[in-house]
């Protein structure tokens, strides 16, 4: 329980009716969960106001209210502070209403379009292996050493974020490495939060339905190193065209790698196998149990990072070769006949490009490609155009499916994917997602390869606004149990 008076003491407060020695017992922005004692944040939404809510969550018992606009009759017994930017506010508060747990913790955040979930999970699994306690928060899971919660958003709000942060330092975690998603950043979610590293992957086509352009989405992820401190590191992948343009203005210290040209941190792929790829990081050979040029890219960041974080680079590459793949990244599964399904979390055009030009390094002349995709509804609808050119180039045979239609009409994005496809090239739409990949098991001979893009570690579709089971690992599995 905290005084409100204590928790606003960094927040630019417009205005105060009521009593501010009032006693906090907890932060909510969701009127539907407010409780007794609770101080009641009315942020603006995409979707939803919640000015609008305001009298649901004093009847509920907030004894203070954050907003932007006051009531025109204040409930009386509540205190409500009126600032610029309840988001910012939020987020300043949660961080005080927990004391402050990120300046307990090393805090290490990645962003990027693709790859953040990799580095997080292979980071965290690195530093327990090197014996330490640790914590995360990713798109597939949230940790808190050991013990897992289920995963909302790939960086949850400031109340939620400052709480788990809190969990992880009184449970004894000496790190935690975190996704920080573009929404995130310019929802103010990580304000108040102190990183001692930053970690840039690189920026392709995605999230162009919330953020409008490319430049903005380019914006909102540079934000994240424009704010980190001079004591934090800042390390970037100058292989990817805007990697020295996301640190041309922080003031932490700015590491490079890249698997092309000179760095701070090199790579090269040795050799690559269906199993794993043997490269030289900064001169030392190491063999890893995952593929792709993509996850040499992965393997570098979190070596690089590593070292950056105090540990020897012995242990380091003794840890790295030990690491397992994360969950729905290139994850494979074989049939008795030889036939191999890859399934991936790909779900931008560069993505699925990686993916595929993977396969194509490892794919013998005799083994077919059959690539099945799709795009989720409600969401960037430029790439799904994008998506099927990249699907027709490489693959022998394409099927085009549903991932996650929300209210859109499947049948539509599918029209929308296939749209400008050249008449000769060859694919088939089906909308139903279960459908498809029976489909795609059927035409495989024994020794091809099925890529399933798009799901990878999801074990639901969201079809209309209901979420049901579904899961790419177990139709396969079904699939390829009656192959001999």
């Amino acid at each position: 329980m905290k005084r409100l008076q204590d928790i606003i003491a960094s927040v630019e407060v417009l205005q105060v009716v009521g009593d501010l020695q009032t006693e906090i017992v907890a932060l909510n922005y969701d009127s539907r969960r407010v409780a007794a004692g609770d101080c009641f944040f009315a942020v603006v939404g995409v979707q939803s106001d919640g000015h609008n809510y305001i009298p649901q969550a004093v009847e509920r018992g907030a004894c203070a209210v954050v907003c932007e606009r006051l009531p025109e009759s204040p409930a009386e017994g509540v205190c409500y502070v009126r600032v610029a930017d309840t988001n910012a506010a939020m987020a300043d508060m949660a961080a005080a209403f927990y004391d402050h747990p990120s300046r307990e913790l090393q805090l290490v955040g990645v962003t990027g379009t693709n790859g953040k979930t990799t580095t997080a999970t292979l980071l965290y699994d690195l530093f327990r292996m090197l014996g330490y306690r640790a914590g995360l928060i990713s798109t597939v899971v949230y940790r808190v050493g050991e013990r897992e919660i289920e995963s909302t958003h790939t960086t949850p709000d400031s109340i939620r974020l400052n709480a788990m942060l809190r969990e992880m330092v009184d449970a004894g975690c000496d790190y935690c490495f975190m996704e920080c998603s573009s929404h995130a950043i310019v929802q103010d979610r990580i304000r108040g939060v102190r990183f001692v590293g930053g970690i840039f992957t690189n920026l392709t086509h995605d999230h162009l339905d919330y953020h409008k352009t490319f430049a903005e989405y380019l914006r909102a992820k540079k934000l994240f190193f424009d704010h980190l401190p001079k004591e934090a590191f800042a390390l970037t992948n100058i292989d990817d065209r805007n990697g020295r343009v996301m640190v041309q203005n922080t003031r932490a210290a700015v590491r490079t790698l890249s698997l092309r040209s000179m760095a701070d941190f090199r790579c090269k792929v040795v050799e690559m196998l269906m199993d794993g790829m043997l490269l030289r990081l900064d001169g030392e050979e190491v063999w890893v149990k995952c593929i792709g040029r993509f996850n040499a890219y992965n393997m570098l960041t979190i070596y690089a990072t590593a070292l950056m974080l105090g540990q020897r680079k012995e242990e380091v590459l003794t840890a790295i070769s030990t690491l397992q793949s994360v969950s729905g990244r290139f994850e494979y599964i074989r049939a008795a006949d030889g036939t191999t399904a890859v399934v991936d979390y790909a779900h931008t055009p560069d993505a699925l490009e990686n993916v595929i030009s993977t396969i194509e390094e490892i794919r013998q002349p005799d083994q077919k490609l059959i690539v099945l995709c799709g795009c989720g509804g409600d969401r960037d609808k430029t790439k799904r155009p994008e998506m099927a050119t990249i699907a027709v180039k490489y693959a022998d045979t394409s099927i085009f499916t549903s991932d996650n239609p929300r209210t859109e009409d499947p049948e539509q994005i599918l029209r929308d994917m296939v749209e400008g496809l050249p008449l000769d090239a060859r694919y088939l739409k089906i909308a139903d997602r279960g459908e498809a990949i029976r489909t795609a098991a059927m035409l495989a001979r024994p020794g091809d390869i099925i890529l399933l893009a798009g799901k990878g570690h999801e074990t639901y579709q969201v079809i209309g606004t209901e979420k049901i089971h579904f899961d790419d690992r177990e139709e396969i599995r079904k699939h390829f149990a009656n192959r001999k």
